[in-house]
This record gives C-alpha cells, sequence and structure tokens, in this order.
C-alpha cells in the first residue's frame, strides 16, 4: 500500500483495471490449462492402452495362427509315414512346399523321439541338428515338445542354426494308429516378423506426430523379446508408459507376456505448451488493450480533479478567495464534486469575513475581560491576607482550648482512677478484714487438731508398748517351743522350724517397735513446736486485725475526699469541652472561608489563563482571517 500511496490518481485507476482483467484472465487460463492437461493425459493414456491391446491381439492372433499351422502340419500323412517308414524324400518336398507358402517362418525340421533330424524344409536345416542329437534332447523346446507344450524362451537369443530369433513351435507328432507320440515337428517362426504387424501402429503414431512412440513386447518376469524404440536414440526417463498382459484365457505360447507402450512426454504434451503459449500472449494483448483503455478512462476523469487540485493550491499558496471556480458541464460524479466545490467557495468567502469581523469584536471583549480580572484580582489578594490572619488567631485559639479540654480530661481521669483505687483499698481492707477473722478461727482450729493429734500421739505409743510386749512373750513362747522340738527328736524338727519362724519374727517386731517409738517421739516433738508457733501467730494475727481497722476507718475517709474532687473535676471539664466545642466551629467557619476564598482565587487564575487563551485565540484567528481576501 505504501507503493500505491507515491501513484497518481489515474496511474492508480489504470493499475486497478489491469488487475481487475488479470484476476479474471488468470483463473480461466489456469482452469482451461488445467483441463486441457486432464483431457490430453487421457488422451494419451487412451491411446496408448489401446495401442498396448492393439499390439498383444495381434501378436496373440498371430502366434495362435503359427501354433495351429504347426499342429495341423504335424497331423499331416506324409510325415507320419515319413517317421513310420524312414522315408523322407517325400517329406523334405512336403516341408519345403509349406515354408514357401508360410514364409513367416524360418524353416521346418521332423525329428524322432531320439532327438535326431530325419526331415527338413532346407538341406542344411536337417545337417546341421543331424550332428548334434544330444543338443537336440537338451533344449527346453524339445522337451517342452515331448511333453505336448511349448516353450518360448529361446526366442530371446539368436539361433545358431538358423542365424536369427526365432520362436520354435515344436509340436509332437502322433501315429495315426497307435496314437502314441513318434517323432517332433519343429516350425521356427521368424521373430522379426513381430515387425510387421506391429508396423500399421508405428505409421498411426508418425502420422499423429508422436516419433517417439514405441511398442514392447516383454517376458512374464521383464526380458525383452521386442523393441521397435532405435536402438541409438536415448530413451526419456520419465516416458509415458501403459502396458497390457495377455491373459491365460486363450491358452497360447505367449500366456503372461506384456505388451507396453510408451512415448515421449515432452512430444505428447506438445500441443498442451503451444495452447498455453498462445493463450499467455492473448493475455498479454488483452492485458495492454486493457492498460490504454483504462489509462484514456482514468485520464478523462481525472482531467476536471486536476483544474479543481490547480485552484485549490492557488486558494493555499495566495489566500485569494475572490478566483471563480468554473463549474463542469458533466452530470457525473465528477462534475457534482466541482458545483459542490464551487459552493463550498461561496460558504467559505462569507465564512471568512464573517469571522474577521468576529475576531475584531472578539478581541475587544478579552482587553475588557483582562482589565476587569486584574482588578478583581487585587481585591481577593487583599481579602485572602486579611482571612489569612483571622485563621492564624483562630488556629492559636483552638491550640489554647485543645490544650485546656486535654488538661481537663487528664485531671478527670486521674479523679476518675484516684475514686476506683480508694474504693478498691476499701473494699481490699474489708476483705483484710475477713480474711484475719476466718485466718483467727482456722489458728484456733489447727491448734485443737494438733493437741487432738498429741493425745493420738500418746495412745499410738501404748499400743506400741503393748506390741513390745507380746512380742516378747512370743520369743519367750518360740525359745520354749525350740527347747520341746530338741526334745521330741525327729518328731519335733518341724515344731522346731516354726519356733524358730516365730521367734524370727517376734524379734524383727520388738525391732519394728522400737523404730515407731523413736517416730511418735520425734512427732510429739514436732507437734509441741507447732502448738508453740500456733499460739504465737494468733496473737500476731490479733495486731494486724486491729492494724487492718484503723487503716479501713482512714481509706474511708480518703474515698469521700476524692469523690468530692471527682464532681469538682467533670463539672470543670465539661465547661472546658464546650469552649473547646465552640473554638471548633470558629476554626472550621474560618478554614471553610479561607477554602472558598482560595478557591475563588484559584477560578480567578483559571479566568485570566481562559482569557490569556482566548486573546492567543483571538490573536491566531485574526491572523488566519487577515489570510484570505474576500
Amino acid at each position: 500500500m505504501r507503493i500505491l500511496d507515491g501513484l497518481k490518481l489515474r496511474a492508480r485507476l489504470t493499475l486497478a483495471v489491469a488487475l481487475l482483467i488479470l484476476c479474471a484472465l488468470l483463473p480461466l487460463n489456469l482452469f482451461q490449462r488445467g483441463s486441457t492437461t486432464e483431457n490430453l493425459q487421457a488422451q494419451i493414456h487412451a491411446t496408448l492402452e489401446v495401442e498396448a491391446a492393439g499390439l498383444r491381439d495381434l501378436v496373440e492372433a498371430a502366434l495362435a495362427e503359427r501354433e495351429a499351422n504347426a499342429r495341423s502340419w504335424s497331423e499331416d500323412a506324409i510325415l507320419r509315414g515319413a517317421l513310420l517308414f524312414d522315408t523322407f524324400e517325400k517329406s523334405d518336398a512336403v516341408l519345403a512346399t509349406l515354408q514357401k507358402r508360410h514364409p513367416s517362418f524360418s524353416g521346418l525340421v521332423l525329428f524322432t523321439e531320439d532327438g535326431r533330424a530325419v526331415s527338413a524344409s532346407e538341406p542344411r536345416l536337417r545337417e546341421a541338428f543331424a550332428s548334434r542329437p544330444q543338443d537336440v534332447l537338451a533344449t527346453p523346446w524339445f522337451r517342452a515338445a515331448l511333453e505336448d507344450r511349448l516353450d518360448p524362451r529361446a526366442v530371446t537369443q539368436v539361433d545358431p542354426v538358423f542365424g536369427r530369433r526365432v520362436l520354435p513351435f515344436a509340436v509332437p507328432v502322433l501315429s495315426p494308429i497307435s496314437g502314441g507320440r513318434i517323432g517332433v515337428l519343429l516350425a521356427a517362426y521368424d521373430w522379426g516378423e513381430v515387425g510387421a504387424v506391429v508396423s500399421s501402429a508405428l505409421a498411426r503414431s508418425r502420422a499423429r506426430g508422436l516419433q517417439s512412440f514405441a511398442l514392447e513386447v516383454l517376458t512374464a518376469d521383464g526380458t525383452s523379446l521386442y523393441d521397435s524404440h532405435d536402438a541409438g536414440t536415448p530413451r526419456a526417463a520419465d516416458a509415458v508408459r501403459l502396458e497390457a498382459v495377455n491373459q491365460e484365457a486363450l491358452r497360447d505360447v505367449g500366456d503372461g507376456w506384456r505388451f507396453a507402450a510408451t512415448v515421449d512426454p515432452k512430444e505428447a504434451y506438445a500441443p498442451l505448451e503451444r495452447a498455453a503459449t498462445v493463450g499467455l500472449l492473448l493475455t498479454l494483448g488483452a492485458m495492454v488493450l486493457a492498460g490504454l483503455g483504462a489509462w484514456l478512462l482514468a485520464l478523462g476523469m481525472t482531467r476536471p480533479i486536476s483544474r479543481l487540485s490547480e485552484v485549490v493550491g492557488r486558494i493555499v499558496r495566495d489566500g485569494d478567495l475572490t478566483q471563480k471556480v468554473e463549474v463542469s458541464t458533466r452530470r457525473d460524479e465528477v462534475g457534482e464534486l466541482a458545483d459542490a466545490f464551487s459552493r463550498m467557495m461561496s460558504h467559505l468567502r462569507e465564512s471568512t469575513a464573517s469571522l474577521q469581523q468576529g475576531t475584531r469584536v472578539l478581541g475587544q471583549t478579552v482587553a475588557e475581560l483582562t482589565s476587569a480580572s486584574a482588578q478583581q484580582e487585587r481585591n481577593l489578594s487583599r481579602q485572602a491576607a486579611a482571612l489569612q490572619e483571622t485563621q492564624v488567631t483562630a488556629q492559636e485559639i483552638k491550640q489554647t482550648s485543645m490544650m485546656a479540654a486535654d488538661r481537663s480530661h487528664a485531671v478527670l481521669g486521674a479523679t476518675a482512677r484516684a475514686r476506683e483505687v480508694g474504693q478498691a483499698g476499701e473494699a481490699t481492707v474489708g476483705a483484710s478484714l475477713q480474711g484475719f477473722e476466718q485466718l483467727r478461727e482456722q489458728v484456733g482450729r489447727v491448734a485443737a487438731s494438733i493437741s487432738s493429734l498429741s493425745d493420738r500421739t500418746q495412745q499410738i505409743d501404748g499400743i506400741t508398748q503393748s506390741v513390745k510386749d507380746l512380742a516378747d512373750q512370743s520369743n519367750m513362747l518360740a525359745l520354749n517351743a525350740a527347747i520341746e522340738s530338741a526334745r521330741s527328736g525327729e518328731h519335733g524338727k518341724g515344731f522346731g522350724v516354726v519356733a524358730r519362724e516365730i521367734r524370727s519374727l517376734a524379734d524383727q517386731s520388738i525391732s519394728s517397735t522400737g523404730r515407731v517409738r523413736e517416730i511418735l517421739e520425734d512427732i510429739r516433738r514436732g507437734i509441741q513446736a507447732t502448738v508453740t508457733l500456733s499460739e504465737e501467730g494468733q496473737r500476731r494475727t490479733e495486731t494486724g486485725l486491729s492494724q487492718v481497722r484503723a487503716s479501713g476507718d482512714s481509706l474511708r475517709e480518703l474515698s469521700s475526699i476524692i469523690q468530692d474532687n471527682a464532681n469538682a473535676a467533670q463539672q470543670i471539664a465539661a465547661a472546658v469541652t464546650q469552649q473547646n466545642a465552640g473554638v471548633a466551629q470558629i476554626f472550621t467557619a474560618v478554614t471553610d472561608l479561607s477554602r472558598m476564598m482560595d478557591e475563588t482565587l484559584q477560578g480567578l487564575k483559571g479566568t485570566q489563563r481562559t482569557t490569556e487563551v482566548l486573546r492567543d485565540v483571538a490573536q491566531r484567528m485574526e491572523v488566519v482571517a487577515s489570510t484570505y481576501r474576500v
């Protein structure tokens, strides 16, 4: 698109028309070339397929006819009689006559079953085969004839006897009496006769201009049997090739052979290239004619536009709106454009005159507005300075009032905390009195419990003494029992053991009783010391209880004083709070007034800026309006 930006309108129109025609002709040519290519390929393939199939049918018919000839000749009575009775003069004459009637055979030879050549259409053939019967027996075609079948492999090379490539039609000769095989008849078909068979097809192709057309005959494994292509001319690697296969529906010697028809693609598609060249030349001619017509059309369309462009250029360059625009007599879009441009020039002249007059009025108005704005700015500046001083004074009063309010709130808070502390102290003293009373009662109960414990300890001491006495008696009884068991002899041994155990237990009880008495003595001494301490604690509790009662009376008097101070502090704080609220309202009003004054000053400055802009616009409009002459 950047390339088109540098072109004039007539060049763009010419290029657009040429591209449209090219876009219309190019797909048509491509479609025609594609369809022509497909049709030509189909025709070439169909022709090659027909030629290959025709070659197959001709060769198949020729081979079938030659095979039928060989089999009919093998049934000749003279040939059978010659093999049966060894009379070969007449058989030589018969074979020579058959070869003359059928010149496509290179020779006819009659063999016995052991491979001896006994008769031939030419003496040299008989002599050539008669000298090597073993070689004849080893040939594939002779072995195939003994099995009543044909072997075409010999056609791939030159036969040394016939001196050329031949297709051996070797068929068995059967006895007319027993029906058994009595010999073999060889009819050597000259393979060069295939050229005569395909000559008509080659002539037709040459007449159509296909000089590279060729026909091939190949065996089933791809061995070439015949090729009409000139050996000295190189064959195209990408040649168009179609094949036809000799099927086995009709049994003959060529079953499985492939018949191919080939042609050089350059030669086959030459008509297509010529058609493409002609189409290209026609397209180029159409493009040239279309470009010339488009250029003339664009020239006629752009000439009035060019004149309008010249008029606009003079207006922009000289600023002269007094010149007239020639209105075209054309009634198309270009004429309408010229008419509209003429009307626009008239409106532009009127607008320019009105603009020049308006700029003068605007300049005077802006000057007056600037003077009024300057005077108003000076007045507002003085008012703003006075308001600023008032705001500073109100700020100082507000700070002083806030400080007094803070101090009064602090005193009120301290008084409240003192009252809470006094009440808490009074409650604590009351609780302490109650606790001391409970402590005195608990000390009394502990003392009573300790006295009771001392009595129980003495009782335990008496029980311990009784246990010791019982242990002493048990020890004496055990000693007596031991003496009695010793007297009893063998019968008292068991009783002696029991006596020893009882004595041991008694000793342990005496020892444990002694330790218990020592422990009880220690407990008695501890209890005595505890009783002494309990009595001392009770006396001290009585003394502390008296002191706590005195402290409680003092705290109650202090709480009453604090309550009076708290009430006074609350009244002072309420008065200071009301004063602070009034000062805050005064400061808020002064602040709002200052903010409104600032906004007024900002608006005034904006008005001055707008006035400056209007003055600049008026000056530019005056310059622009003075550019054109009306």
